[in-house]
């Protein structure tokens, strides 16, 4: 057998001498474009080109050469004298011809290691002869084979809010009513229930460090009687002595409230005047709920006519009616609501997490999942996502993570169920990317890329793991691409088997397996397809170190195949 290097690819030209006494073939020339011949997509290709010198072929056989790899055959080549009838390609006797021949079969781990041969017959009417069985390259490069089952699963996240505004406005409302064409507050408005249930929680407060107040709203309106401009200045007039009246009451709460002896800022500074003249919103409210004769009919001219004096006036009309509002509508519009804007404020994270174990029932669902990511072992994740299950069984996103967590402790068969779960109480992109992950690792590729396709709005994760059936597809260009940013050693791996080896090596070295025993092994392999020993010696040298069955596969994996008889290679790997 004879090498020769054509343009940088692995060839073979393998001369073959055919039957002894009648010639009826002579040298056959075999050059394959890869040796070792290689596996992708699940297969093996081989482009052979077959040439017949001249005077090679007789002019009435028929030579029948059937390629092998192992025990796995090829279609077979046909090929017939210029004399010769039948079905084959005929080659002229002078100057003789060239075939170029492309099959493909399935790979199986029997190939591995398989060397590709010739063999076959060649006849001239009765008379048959076997052609010798040759080899003609190496079998069989089977890298697409590393690749890692580093599919990503996604989580479904919290909607948690540490820090939420709130509206305090007591059991029933606070507020300072007035007498009509009055803005003074009265003594006893200031001695009502509602003022005490306001002065209980601004006390409550001031001591309580999740309950952060930041505005109290004095909202001031004048009953829809008499002039506009009087009873714009009537409400603001009432805020502002509202204003006053509050003031003094909180001056009094906090005399007593210190902080290392000093002296709080007081929440005086956060009261806000909101005067809103006359409600006319308020009075038809009211005037709805009551069970006024001509309510309808009042209701009517409030929707008839924008202009206040004029609505005041239609009304008035109505005497009996209005009498009946002056009683019982227009008193309680006279008044100043009081109303507490305030932060309330979640528990630490070192709260929740204690909450989590101790009494895991006074927490959320949003709680739950949200304590869940500030723990890193799986074990305390597990515990609170099928907590969220438990108290929350409606909610998709504690089963899909329940789901994760199996799928990250590589128990499959315990997370299917839980993200088939998630997808019935609702479908969603990011449980359809798990199930395409189990799918995929089940061996169901096509279901798998089915889901992945579905589910991509998810995130980057998705096109990611669609980058691994690429690879798994001999689609090498097309998975660097769906990696994205991604350093991965999947995505050093599509880097090398698309022949773009210094990118290969930049994403390893910036992977987490740079310092893995199957990153050093794909460095090796870098280091061999670039002729460079000290990058294959050094690096393998290293994965062994970290994997001693490393040594048994390089032994024998073709990638090495041309450093097999190398002093440094050999003694690393016997």
């Amino acid at each position: 057998m004879k090498r020769q290097s054509y343009k940088g690819l692995a060839a073979f030209t393998v001369a073959t001498a055919l039957l002894t006494g009648c010639k009826l073939i002579g040298d056959v020339e075999y050059t394959l474009d890869k040796d070792p011949v290689e596996m992708h997509g699940d297969s093996v290709r081989v482009n052979i080109t077959v040439k017949v010198p001249e005077k090679g072929l007789n002019k009435k056989a028929v030579a029948v050469i059937t390629p092998m790899l192992g025990d796995k055959a090829f279609q077979p080549i046909t090929i017939q004298g210029q004399k010769a009838t039948g079905n084959g390609q005929t080659i002229n006797f002078k100057p003789g011809g060239t075939i170029n021949y492309t099959d493909v079969i399935p790979y199986s781990p029997d190939l591995e290691n398989a060397d590709l041969k010739v063999t076959g017959t060649v006849t001239k009417g009765k008379k048959e002869k076997a052609i010798e069985e040759k080899k003609i390259a190496d079998g069989t490069i089977v890298t697409p084979l590393l690749v890692q089952n580093d599919d990503k699963a996604i989580l479904a996240q919290d909607q948690f809010v540490r820090t939420t505004e709130e509206t305090f406005t007591g059991s029933n409302g606070i507020q300072v009513n007035f007498d009509k064409a009055k803005a003074n507050v009265k003594s006893s408005e200031l001695k009502q229930s509602d003022i005490k249930e306001l002065e209980e929680f601004l006390t409550a407060s001031m001591s309580n460090p999740k309950v952060a107040p930041k505005a109290i709203q004095l909202i001031s309106y004048a009953s829809p009687e008499g002039e506009v401009g009087k009873n714009s200045e009537l409400a603001t007039d009432r805020a502002n002595n509202t204003k006053t009246a509050l003031e003094g009451i909180i001056s009094k709460l906090e005399k007593n409230q210190l902080t290392d002896g000093k002296k709080m800022v007081s929440m005086n500074s956060i009261i806000q005047t909101m005067p809103k003249g006359e409600d006319w919103n308020g009075f038809k409210t009211a005037v709805e709920a009551s069970d006024l004769e001509d309510k309808d009919l009042i209701i009517r001219v409030l929707s008839m006519y924008k202009d206040p004096n004029q609505r005041e006036e239609e009304i008035k009309k109505m005497a009996k009616t209005y009498k009946k509002l002056e009683k019982d509508i227009l008193p309680p519009l006279r008044r100043t609501q009081i109303k507490v804007v305030y932060d309330k404020i979640g528990w630490s994270d070192e709260e929740l997490k204690a909450l989590s174990v101790s009494n895991p029932d006074t927490l959320n669902v949003e709680e739950l999942l949200f304590t869940a990511g500030l723990y890193d072992n799986l074990e305390d994740k597990m515990r609170l996502y099928k907590e969220v299950v438990r108290q929350y069984p409606e909610d998709w996103r504690g089963h899909n993570n329940v789901g994760v967590i199996y799928y990250m402790q590589n128990d499959l068969s315990s997370a299917k169920p839980y993200f088939e779960k998630a997808n019935s109480l609702n479908e969603n992109a990011i449980s359809l990317n798990n199930m395409g992950i189990l799918a995929r690792q089940s061996g169901d590729r096509v279901k798998a890329a089915e889901l992945f396709n579905q589910a991509l709005s998810a995130g980057s994760e998705v096109k990611y793991n669609l980058g691994i059936i690429d690879i798994q597809n001999g689609n090498y260009e097309q998975a660097i691409g769906n990696m994205g940013s991604e350093n991965t050693f999947n995505k050093a791996l599509a880097q090398v088997l698309n022949h773009d080896y210094d990118a290969a090596m930049s994403t390893l070295d910036a992977s987490a397996d740079a310092n893995t025993a199957i990153g050093y092994y794909l460095k090796a392999i870098i280091g061999a397809r670039q002729n460079n020993l000290d990058l294959l010696v050094n690096n393998l040298t290293s994965a062994i170190a970290k994997d001693s069955s490393l040594k048994a596969k390089a032994a024998k994996d073709r990638e090495f195949i041309k450093f097999f008889d190398n002093a440094a290679f050999a003694t690393l790997v016997k």
